[in-house]
């Protein structure tokens, strides 16, 4: 299809060249007699007008005197109706290109490419798909309902500015790993753009926020699930953004191609270079890429990185050698070219990274193990990695290096092997206590890593003064079944009591205020936060009574039940039973980047409107890590 677009810009191109050179004589026919074109007809004199319209329809002739083995002498000619739709001839000449009046010098024409070409004569494709593959952009997302999403219809009659300020609102990453994973399950669903929405705009700002907690392979399918044709500058922006983050880029070659002339920022430029030389288009990627750099509209590292990356579409001879001298500042782009081409990254410019890069590199396929795993205590924590994910790192760096010590990393693949295989309860527990450091794990993410080797550990009372841990580990990768078998170990107003009242399926027996004294009172968090966010996370989940909530929430100092704005949108969206709302709110209120951000009125009324909509075991798993990390 491309090709016969160029042929036909092409065509027109020439047509235009004739235009303005000089006439030639006409070439001899090479045709052999009696090929050659017909000669014309001559043009017959102008008759009077007929005063009837003559019919299309065709007259059937009359039969031939010898029995039909002769044709009449006269026929009348069979007229073929226009199809519906075709363009008449003025539609046809509006259609034209007019270059504002005044047809394009040589020169001009010498130097556009072919893209350029097609553009200034209207030739280029508006769509890449063919009409009966394009996708109905009334569901956006790639979780049904059936798969883990929530209900497709549950923002379609909700109001358009609500969800877009509470998508545009969330700035950055949750404090909860497991409000995390819930609002990533959010955006991935399959939903239906609210009343007002334009489909294109709901879906970018889903995926906009996707890259910014982090989920850059989450934010790519969403803009997958909508046709290029359809895309605005907004979702182009949130794809872009995530195909770096992914550093995919020639994923983003479909609608740099198709809609080029939509930005002209030097990323776009540079990206347009790229996806030329994927195209088959290597010289014409060179010279872009060297106008680009001798223009000095990009700095050097940018340009030498795109080129070695667009070298390796084609059979380009020229060497390309990145040199990071004077460079002093990583950015995403030199991030996922260098790590797409496999070039080293100076170690002064990943001292010290900010959190993007670890999210990013917790999940680059292209990037060695040591890599991956230093990033991937930050994405465990987050949410990004599950638990499994987060052994499977360690586990193929133990495979790698299971006879030599390859550094800290290889020594806690090992020490992960044993607290799995050791051949008693107690070697398995020193293994969990060395990846901890202690009884209490310095890192969450610790928490994480061993949360199914600490669901192998027999409950016992030998181990009582770990089962806070071991259940807070547990309820991590959601194991709460496993973390149950502990109740007739724990002491009531410990920690792992608090943990199993708040992530226990159901609970029913009433917690009264007594009990949270009790818990209180051994509290050494910071301003007793540990109690306030069981108080919280009790109330919420409906576990007491109003009069003990009043009575412990006095004897704390907290008031759960005072109203802001978002309180009250996030009450209402759970009155409604809202699935998808309530959970876009929640985001907007677990915002931060640590659990002192995170108040016990914000957590009581996520975990109620979370338990109130169907959602309660992702409200027992926040209630039950605030509680563990605060």
């Amino acid at each position: 299809m491309k090709r016969s677009l160029l042929l036909v810009g092409g065509a027109t191109a020439l047509a235009l060249v004739s235009a303005l050179a000089m006439a030639q004589d006409a070439p001899e026919s090479l045709l052999p007699p009696g090929f050659e074109d017909p000669r014309p007809a001559p043009t017959p004199a102008p008759s009077a007008r007929p005063t009837s319209r003559p019919t299309a329809t065709p007259q059937t002739p009359s039969r031939p005197a010898n029995g039909g083995n002769t044709p009449s002498a006269a026929s009348t000619p069979i007229v073929q109706p226009l199809p519906q739709g075709a363009a008449t001839a003025g539609e046809v000449a509006g259609a034209l290109p007019t270059f504002n009046g005044k047809l394009p010098s040589l020169e001009q024409l010498e130097s556009m490419s072919t893209d350029d070409l097609d553009e200034a004569l209207g030739l280029k494709p508006k769509v890449d798909i063919p009409p009966a593959a394009r996708r109905s952009m009334e569901q956006v997302g790639v979780l049904a309902p059936a798969e883990g999403g929530l209900p497709t219809y549950s923002l379609a009659r909700q109001s358009a500015q609500l969800v877009r300020a509470a998508l545009a609102g969330t700035k950055g990453p949750v404090v909860s790993r497991w409000g995390h994973i819930l609002l990533r399950r959010a955006l991935a669903s399959r939903l239906a753009a609210p009343q007002g929405m334009d489909p294109a705009e709901f879906a970018a700002l889903r995926a906009g926020l996707l890259n910014r907690i982090g989920e850059f392979a989450a934010a790519r399918a969403v803009v997958q699930d909508v046709d290029t044709a359809n895309w605005n500058l907004d979702l182009t922006n949130a794809a872009v953004d995530a195909y770096i983050g992914t550093a995919d880029l020639v994923g983003a070659c479909p609608v740099v191609r198709l809609k080029s002339g939509l930005r002209e920022d030097p990323t776009w430029h540079m990206l347009q270079a790229i996806c030329n030389s994927y195209a088959g288009e290597a010289a014409r990627a060179r010279t872009d890429l060297n106008r680009l750099r001798s223009r000095g509209k990009v700095d050097r590292i940018d340009v030498l990185l795109a080129q070695r990356f667009a070298g390796a579409a084609g059979q380009q001879r020229a060497a390309v050698t990145i040199e990071w001298d004077g460079v002093d500042e990583l950015t995403p782009w030199r991030f996922a070219l260098a790590n797409a081409v496999g070039e080293t990254i100076p170690e002064k410019l990943l001292q010290n990274p900010t959190p993007y890069y670890l999210r990013a590199s917790a999940t680059v396929p292209m990037l060695g193990l040591p890599q991956r795993i230093a990033a991937a205590d930050l994405a465990g924590r987050e949410g990004i990695l599950s638990a499994r994910a987060m052994i499977d790192l360690y586990a193929q760096l133990h495979a790698e290096t299971a006879n030599e010590d390859d550094g800290p990393p290889a020594q806690t693949a090992r020490t992960l092997r044993q607290a799995y295989v050791g051949a008693d309860d107690a070697a398995r527990m020193n293994a969990i206590r060395a990846l901890w450091g202690g009884k209490t794990a310095k890192d969450y993410s610790r928490l994480v890593l061993t949360a199914y080797a600490a669901a192998r550990v027999e409950p016992s009372a030998d181990h009582a003064d770990d089962a806070g841990a071991l259940i807070a580990s547990m309820l991590s990768a959601g194991l709460d079944r496993n973390a149950l078998r502990w109740a007739n170990v724990v002491d009531d107003g410990s920690e792992g009591w608090a943990l199993l009242a708040l992530a226990a399926p159901e609970y029913r027996a009433k917690v009264g205020a007594g009990a949270i004294g009790s818990f209180a009172s051994g509290d050494d968090s910071s301003d007793r936060r540990r109690a306030k966010f069981l108080l919280a996370g009790l109330a919420g989940l409906g576990r007491m009574d109003q009069g003990d909530i009043g009575s412990a929430a006095g004897d704390l100092g907290v008031n759960l039940t005072a109203s802001t704005k978002w309180t009250t949108l996030i009450d209402r969206a759970a009155q409604v039973d809202n699935k998808a709302l309530v959970a876009l709110l929640a985001g907007v209120g677990m915002q931060g980047t640590g659990w002192e951000r995170m108040t016990p009125r914000h957590l009581y009324h996520i975990v109620s409107a979370l338990n109130h909509v169907g959602l309660s075991a992702e409200a027992r798993m926040i209630a039950a890590e605030a509680v563990a990390r605060a």
